[in-house]
C-alpha cells in the first residue's frame, strides 16, 4: 500500500486512537510563558547571527528552494495556477503617452507546495496546537489569530548540514528508511560539526531528485526522521529542522496508524519550526558543512505556511 493510500486509510484509525495518545502525549506550556508565539524563534540572538557570519569565507550564496509550478508534486490536496494578464491593456492598449505596457499574475492556491515553512500553528495533537492553544481560540476561515507566519522574526543563524545519505554510505536514502537520534550522532562526529542551541539543522537524504525523476514515487513517501530523532534535536534547543524531503519526518512511519508524530514532537511540544523540500544538492557538491542561514519570509497574516526561498552563505 502506497502512503498516500495508507494515509486516506489511517485517519478513522487516528481519530479513534487519539483518545488514546492523550493519556500520553502532553503539550506542554511555552518555556517564554503563556503568552509566546513564536517558540524557538527566541533562540535567535544578536550574537548568534555575529557567531554564525563568521562561517562566511567565501561569500558563495546558495538558494535552498526550489522553483514550482502546477505540475509540482504536494501533499493532496494541494495544488496551485498561476494565471498572466495584462489588465485594460487588450487589443494592444497601453497607459497613457508614454505607451507603457505591464503583466501582472494571480496566484491560486495552497502555500504548503515546493520549498516551504511551517509555522507553529500548523500541525498540532487533538486540536491543541503550540503552548496549549486550542484549534478553536485562533482558528478562522480567513487566518489564524496567534502564530501565523507574519509573527516569525528573520531567521538568520548558523545552519548544520549533515550528509545522511553519506553516513550510510549511500547517495540516496530510500521511502520509509529511518534517520535516527543515533544516525545524527554519528554524521555529527562523522563530520566534525556539533549541533548548538540556537541552529537550524538541515538533513540531506539525497531524496530531491527524484522529483525530478519520478515525481509520485517522491511525493508518496520519503526518507527521514522518526520520533527519537525528533525528540533529540528538541533537546539540542535548535530553532528549525529541515530537509531535501516533502515532510522531513519518514514516510510511510513504522506505523501507519501514528502519523506525523514528529510534526507533533517538533512544532506543537517544542516549537521548533519545519523546513520541508530543502534543495541541499549544491552545498553537498561543495562539501560545506556549516553555514549562514538566512530566511525572511513572506509576511502573509495569518498563514500557517510559505512558501520559501532560504539562503546559505559560506
Amino acid at each position: 500500500m502506497s502512503f498516500r493510500a495508507a494515509l486516506h486509510t489511517a485517519l478513522l484509525a487516528l481519530v479513534l486512537a487519539s483518545l488514546l495518545q492523550a493519556q500520553v502525549f502532553n503539550v506542554p506550556v511555552s518555556e517564554w510563558g503563556p503568552e509566546d508565539e513564536i517558540g524557538a524563534a527566541n533562540r535567535l540572538t544578536p550574537q548568534k547571527v555575529l557567531d554564525a557570519s563568521k562561517l562566511i569565507t567565501t561569500g558563495k550564496t546558495y538558494r535552498l528552494g526550489i522553483p514550482i509550478d502546477s505540475s509540482t508534486p504536494a501533499f493532496p490536496p494541494r495544488s496551485m495556477t498561476i494565471t498572466i494578464v495584462m489588465p485594460n491593456q487588450e487589443g494592444g492598449e497601453t497607459l497613457s503617452e508614454s505607451l507603457g505596457s505591464y503583466v501582472d499574475d494571480l496566484y491560486n492556491g495552497w502555500l504548503g507546495i515546493g520549498t516551504q515553512l511551517d509555522s507553529l500553528a500548523h500541525f498540532g495533537f487533538n486540536r491543541t496546537f503550540y503552548n496549549r492553544r486550542e484549534a478553536r481560540d485562533f482558528v478562522e476561515v480567513t487566518g489564524v489569530t496567534k502564530m501565523g507566519i507574519e509573527k516569525i522574526p528573520p531567521i538568520v543563524t548558523r545552519g548544520v548540514l549533515l550528509d545522511m545519505a553519506k553516513q550510510k554510505g549511500k547517495t540516496q536514502l530510500v521511502e520509509g528508511e529511518i534517520i535516527s537520534s543515533d544516525d545524527i550522532e554519528a554524521a555529527q562526529q562523522a563530520q566534525g560539526v556539533k549541533i548548538e542551541e540556537g541552529d537550524v539543522v538541515v538533513l540531506h537524504t539525497g531524496w530531491l531528485p527524484m522529483l525530478y525523476t519520478n515525481g509520485t514515487r517522491f511525493a508518496t513517501g520519503w526518507p527521514g526522521i522518526d520520533v527519537g530523532a525528533a525528540e533529540y534535536l528538541a533537546g539540542l534547543k535548535v530553532v528549525a529542522v529541515g530537509a531535501d524531503t516533502m515532510g522531513v519526518e519518514v514516510a510511510p512511519p513504522p506505523n501507519i496508524t501514528r502519523l506525523f508524530e514528529s510534526h507533533q514532537v517538533l512544532l506543537t511540544a517544542n516549537g521548533i519550526y519545519i523546513l520541508e523540500t530543502l534543495d541541499t544538492r549544491e552545498l553537498i557538491k561543495d562539501g560545506v558543512k556549516e553555514f549562514l542561514f538566512v530566511l525572511g519570509q513572506p509576511l502573509i497574516t495569518g498563514t500557517v505556511q510559505a512558501i520559501i526561498n532560504p539562503v546559505a552563505i559560506c
